[in-house]
């Protein structure tokens, strides 16, 4: 079977799997279904940090999701939101992130100098693994339960509207990559990757969060506010495909993992929503709901 078959069949199972689990599953079942998709990750992201024992990378798995589970048993769903504000706990694993991606940034644009005190250390590499996969799971649950008593779909809303800008970064950024790319965003890291690309992203996003603010009918006064949210969401999701590809050239390897036929590892499918979603709660929390 071809690699493109594979891709398609693989996203016909994947795509209504996730739908249903957006819109249809209780928030305390999508709590654990997230954590499980987390701690694939974490297992992925082991070989990312140069464990190569399969043992080890079950014992780093079993660590990040317990993490999950930490934060699960001690934060009850209904309290993650209280009077309109998200629990401080929550608020700053988000703010740590923002911080983190702001320091993976400097790493990335100063690849390949000063990779010595992290890249030959796995503990260095599989603690900027728990830095990007658990502010990760805290986005998006945040996101799934805001405002869940007013409006059930309400959270579900916020996280489709961050895969669609994420999504539609991604195909404007890949034709428009292709068609103008000349300059090379980081080459060292990930040589297909074009600042034109970037840019064309950014704009075919544009269109998404346009029609998200006329579906929230957001106050003008506040639509710039909107329009750079997004935009911000949207280069920090470049971010975190950048981070991957920088993580993955330290290990010496092309993609994270096979579970995916035709698409790799489940790290290679969400590395640029591990960076936008993080991002965008906390952005939503400070000053958008």
């Amino acid at each position: 079977m071809s690699s493109l078959k594979k891709r398609i069949i693989t996203a016909l199972i994947l795509a209504p799997s996730v739908l249903i689990a957006i819109l249809f599953l209780p928030l305390y079942a999508f709590e654990w279904a997230v954590a499980g998709v987390v701690a694939i990750g974490a297992y992925e992201w082991a070989s990312l940090s140069g464990i190569s024992n399969r043992i080890h990378k079950i014992g780093y798995m079993l660590g990040v999701f317990s993490l999950c589970v930490l934060l699960i048993v001690t934060v009850p769903i209904d309290d993650i939101w209280q009077q309109g504000q998200l629990i401080s706990l929550y608020t700053i694993i988000l703010g740590l992130a923002c911080v983190w991606w702001c320091i993976s940034l400097s790493m990335i644009i100063a690849y390949p100098k000063y990779i010595g005190f992290w890249c030959k250390s796995w503990v260095a590499r599989g603690g900027f693994g728990v830095l990007t996969l658990i502010p990760t799971w805290v986005a998006v649950i945040a996101l799934r339960n805001s405002l869940y008593a007013v409006d059930p779909f309400y959270g579900a809303s916020l996280i489709f509207y961050v895969l669609g800008i994420v999504w539609a970064a991604d195909i404007g950024a890949f034709f428009v990559g292709v068609k103008f790319g000349k300059h090379k965003l980081r080459p060292n890291v990930s040589p297909g990757k074009t600042i034109e690309g970037l840019a064309g992203g950014v704009m075919a996003s544009t269109a998404i969060i346009a029609f998200a603010a006329l579906h929230y009918q957001v106050d003008p006064s506040r639509i710039w506010l909107h329009l750079t949210i997004g935009a911000v969401t949207v280069a920090v999701s470049a971010l975190g495909d950048l981070n991957e590809s920088m993580f993955k050239r330290c290990a010496g390897i092309k993609d994270s993992g096979k579970l995916l036929p035709g698409h790799g590892g489940v790290l290679d499918r969400v590395d640029s929503l591990t960076a936008a979603f993080p991002v965008f709660a906390f952005c939503y929390v400070m000053w958008m709901a």
